[in-house]
């Protein structure tokens, strides 16, 4: 022990134990505090029973003796913070180099376990920035997986953890497969396993015990989870085609009876599966429906799924089946039921379908609106009124050769609809005016007329008129708008009675309020009182009576 340390335990103004923790604070030694982090010993005044320390934001800060042994934790020359301090240029060099053992380094010097947060807070200021960080550590992951010392989690949250002894990465995604407690997890671990299948040395050995469980968790899930299920007879199908020596313990399990069996749920299973695994589950559609399977995609086209809609013509086309599909696309368009999605779709690929481009498109992108917005569906919708709004090119398209008057009922449409306010209408309006000019009267004509034209009524009349408009609004057509959704799900729309009966209550219920609303911002109530009974006028009762 230091000769004046030995004095200070003697005087009692030391502990033996703090004198000994001393020792390895020595002025140059580095040292680790619990608030002010790393620091280095600056130097000893022992006459005044200090220690002075250099910390980041502290220099040269004064500790009492006793309180420094009992605070201050030391760290060895090979810490990787002592490193940073001592020698940064040579550390930027092997962080380049070797930069596993530089992470070995980092883990030994944070207890063998760190997240990746941890791990950028000593590298990111003077290391690294944060672009170059990000691009060094995607890169020393790589080399760290590979490497077999070092045990990656799947979550990056989680801690990185510096192993004993090395492990194969194909052993430690085995490891993470028997480990995983939910479904979800072993299929992520599944699909780790997919991407480096090459790691296996021998498949049929590490493998089939792999492809026997995800089977047994597959059917155990069927019923709760069919989305789970599908997930994993997808991934096993992989395996099995990726290493053919394996086999399965169920050959009954197929992805195509899964869809047989799980047909009435699909529409609620698929938005729940990722996108490439959809596409397989609607590829296999052919497969496991037979002829069928044409009116089935199209049913669940007719679904909010837009993902779905979007992948679905792909598989009619691969059938050789887009005829199928333009025939059941121009139908819904004529009979008003095709849903937002499908009209979003439908005109961001309009350029593939010219033929359904055409002035019924604008009358079904107004009823799927306001079908939506009865519905208070108004988040679906959302997308397809902002793309009539800022696609300028899309009702041009739309009217590329039309006639006259149907430029003229589009645009009466147009403006009968509770979908937009009257800047939008008119916004709207004008690019079809730009068209035809000739329609340009159709707005200033009908403004013209508002204002000339009065309808006089009785207050009474006037306030059942608001009743009925109000019972409309509120009850009438929410309650159609039900209706069109539950007839919907029946069916072919082609020989649905209940939907063609709710779609002809849905116009004339619109055409109703339409009225109702023009006759009520014309009318002027009036009680009838005083009239002039000089002359026949409003307010005035006439009694014809025959004089012969």
């Amino acid at each position: 022990m230091d000769a004046e340390l030995q004095k200070l335990v003697e005087a009692g103004k030391l502990s033996p134990a703090g004198a000994e923790q001393l020792e390895q604070l020595k002025p140059g030694a580095f040292c680790l505090h619990k608030s002010w982090g790393f620091g280095q010993v600056a130097d000893w005044n022992l006459l005044l029973n200090q220690i002075l320390i250099d910390f980041k934001k502290k220099k040269a800060h004064p500790m009492q003796l006793q309180y420094a042994a009992e605070n201050l934790t030391p760290i060895p020359a090979h810490h990787f913070l002592a490193q940073k301090a001592s020698d940064l240029p040579a550390l930027k060099h092997e962080l380049k180099e070797n930069p596993t053992a530089v992470m070995r380094n980092i883990l030994e010097s944070l207890g063998g376990k760190a997240t990746q947060a941890q791990i950028s807070s000593w590298l990111l200021g003077e290391i690294f920035s944060e672009p170059e960080f990000k691009r060094w550590w995607d890169s020393t992951k790589k080399l760290l997986k590979k490497e077999g010392h070092f045990l990656i989690p799947t979550k990056r949250s989680d801690p990185i953890e510096l192993r004993s002894a090395p492990i194969s990465r194909a052993d430690e995604l085995l490891t993470f497969f028997n480990q995983a407690r939910q479904p979800r997890e072993q299929a992520a671990a599944l699909d780790q396993i997919i991407k480096l299948h090459q790691e296996f040395q021998v498949p049929e050995r590490q493998l089939q015990p792999l492809v026997d469980a995800i089977e047994e968790t597959a059917r155990r899930n069927q019923r709760l989870n069919p989305a789970m299920a599908f997930e994993l007879v997808i991934g096993r199908d992989d395996l099995l085609q990726l290493h053919p020596r394996l086999r399965s313990s169920n050959p009954d399990l197929t992805l195509e009876r899964l869809i047989l069996e799980e047909e009435p749920r699909l529409a609620h299973i698929l938005p729940k599966i990722p996108s490439a695994k959809e596409r397989r589950i609607l590829h296999a559609f052919p497969a496991a429906l037979g002829e069928r399977w044409t009116g089935r995609a199209l049913q669940l086209m007719q679904g909010s799924n837009a993902r779905l809609v979007s992948s679905m013509p792909k598989v009619f086309g691969e059938a050789g089946k887009l005829d199928e599909l333009r025939a059941a696309l121009d139908r819904s368009l004529r009979e008003h039921s095709a849903t937002s999605e499908m009209l979003f779709w439908l005109c961001k690929n309009r350029a593939d379908w010219p033929e359904l481009i055409n002035p019924e498109l604008l009358s079904a992108i107004l009823s799927a609106c306001e079908r939506d917005q009865h519905n208070e569906s108004n988040s679906r919708s959302t997308r397809l009124r902002d793309l009539l709004l800022s696609d300028r090119l899309l009702i041009p398209d739309m009217f590329a050769g039309a006639e006259l008057g149907l430029a003229r009922d589009a645009m009466r449409r147009l403006m009968l609809s509770p979908v937009f306010d009257e800047l939008t209408k008119r916004s709207l309006m004008a690019r079809i005016i730009k068209l035809y000019p000739d329609l340009q009267s159709l707005v200033s004509g009908e403004q013209a007329e508002e204002k000339s034209e009065a309808l006089v009524v009785s207050w009474s009349s006037l306030q059942k008129r608001k009743i009925e408009l109000e019972e409309l609004v509120n009850k009438k057509i929410p309650e159609n708008s039900k209706e069109i959704g539950v007839a919907r799900s029946y069916g072919d729309l082609r020989e649905n009675f209940e939907f063609k009966a709710a779609k002809e209550m849905q116009a004339v219920l619109m055409r109703r309020k339409s009225e109702l609303e023009r006759d009520l911002h014309r009318s002027r109530g009036t009680a009838f009182a005083s009239p002039d009974t000089s002359q026949v006028s409003i307010g005035t009762v006439v009694t014809l009576r025959e004089t012969t």
